[in-house]
């Protein structure tokens, strides 16, 4: 039976139809008229649960097979860390909270909507991922290299600088350098789902690169107060970098969160992009494993910039440091007094478990910090990713020019190389005010101070 026909049986696209053509090949191997092919699939898209006994049908009954949405008795517990969230954020992580699947959650202070989980949403789930709860941006992550040099070294040489990162750096929608980057993850197996097979040609060609949206590439000035991190106090010069899997990452999402939805097709409208798929289910063990392969790739993208980059200065490089969010990790944890497995998904959320160290921006005219985790076990040892966004892109060029920018830019000693006006330092919140209210999560270790920030241009459509 070709495709169509079995769509119109009610076969779900994706893996229920492979399913439906593999069942059809064994039927008649099996030794079965393949004149009752139509009348056996009808019956099982009728009541796959029926079916589910039956060595021959349980593989297509259970691919077929929609459960109804059926909403936690109660909430899923969690707690928000920071004030004055907007409500359409803590909506968001109530409705996740209601998910069967939700085990329990936490919301950080640089939280604001998103699409299912709002930005700064971390959820703890039973066996179950959500594509829409890791992001479209699977695996975005931050990067710094400290280098050997002092801060003070950066003044009298920034146009060198900036041409080292223009050389070395590609941002945009569809990025690439001419002459393809290699790394051993592209040697990885890239065959782990449909999506990732047929893009890694893309993905190869865009490796090394940055994209748009928020991500960004900037030198600037590192302090560090006492030996904490293995190196001497002093201010220090260093590269941050901020990207994730680009457009392969993307279709990623939007392949698994897909079917995600077909699956859940009974969730009530606003659930709709919290669909999930169990690990034991094929499309949730694919999406498991190409997510994995996006975290390996991102981290692939950053090592070579910063390679790149530390051998055009010249320097060598005495603190490197990484952590990535917009991804979910299997993870133990104490969940209503009982420690157990659970699947922790941190959209826009930095892993801060006891000792881990991490990396939170603020914006291209205010610090970032290096932190270690204090392992607070409510925040399911989580922190904020960011200082948090304050508004919309379209409200932040409504509301901002770049004669003020420019004039702000200079007061803090910031060399704007290009970016676009929705990500100017206005249009997030106060970095100090959300590292205040998570000093139970994360203690400060270091501080970094942009000075020579490269985004993508003004005009590409965001990839964050």
């Amino acid at each position: 039976m070709k495709p169509q026909q079995l769509l119109r049986l009610g076969v779900p696209d994706g893996t229920a139809l492979r399913h439906a053509q593999e069942f059809i090949r064994d039927f008649i191997a099996a030794g079965n008229p393949s004149s009752c092919i139509e009348t056996e699939i009808f019956q099982i898209v009728a009541d796959p649960s029926a079916f589910f006994g039956d060595e021959l049908r349980a593989p297509l009954a259970r691919a077929i097979y929609r459960p109804a949405f059926i909403p936690r008795a109660g909430l899923a517990p969690w707690r928000q860390w920071g004030v004055e969230l907007e409500p359409d954020a803590l909506r968001q992580m109530t409705n996740a909270c209601a998910l069967p699947v939700a085990v329990a959650g936490a919301l950080m202070p640089d939280a604001h909507p998103g699409y299912g989980l709002p930005i700064g949403g971390v959820l703890a789930t039973d066996n179950a991922v959500v594509p829409y709860a890791v992001g479209v941006d699977i695996a975005c992550r931050m990067k710094l290299s400290v280098y050997d040099c002092k801060a003070s070294s950066l003044a009298g040489q920034r146009d060198r600088l900036a041409n080292i990162i223009e050389s070395e750096t590609r941002f945009g929608i569809g990025a690439c350098f001419k002459q393809r980057h290699n790394h051993d993850v592209m040697d990885d197996d890239w065959s782990v789902s449909p999506v990732t097979r047929h893009l890694r040609d893309k993905a190869w060609s865009q490796l090394g690169t940055s994209g748009s949206g928020n991500h960004f590439v900037e030198f600037g000035a590192f302090t560090v107060a006492d030996d904490a991190l293995g190196i001497p106090p002093g201010e220090y010069l260093a590269l941050l970098s901020h990207s994730g899997s680009r457009g392969t990452g993307a279709r990623v999402c939007d392949t698994y969160s897909k079917r995600a939805m077909a699956r859940h097709a009974g969730l009530p409208k606003e659930l709709k992009h919290l669909a999930w798929l169990t690990l034991d289910e094929e499309d949730g063990q694919e999406y498991w494993a190409a997510m994995n392969l996006m975290g390996r790739y991102a981290a692939a993208n950053h090592q070579l910039i910063h390679k790149h980059i530390a051998k055009k200065v010249g320097a060598h490089i005495i603190l490197d440091i990484e952590n990535h969010h917009n991804f979910a990790w299997k993870e133990r944890h104490l969940i209503a007094g009982v420690e157990r497995e659970v699947i922790v998904h941190r959209k826009g959320a930095t892993p801060a478990a006891a000792g881990v160290l991490g990396i939170i921006p603020g914006s291209m005219a205010t610090p970032g910090f290096v932190v270690r985790g204090r392992g607070q076990p409510e925040s399911l040892h989580s922190a904020s990713h960011g200082a948090g966004r304050l508004m919309s892109r379209s409200r932040a060029l409504q509301s901002f020019t770049w004669s003020d920018t420019k004039k702000l830019l200079a007061e803090r000693g910031v060399n704007l190389i290009s970016a676009g006006l929705d990500e100017v330092p206005g249009v997030y919140k106060d970095i100090h005010t959300v590292m205040a209210a998570q000093s139970d999560l994360v203690e400060i270790l270091g501080r970094f101070d942009p000075k020579l920030v490269k985004m993508c241009p003004a005009g590409e459509k965001a990839e964050d």
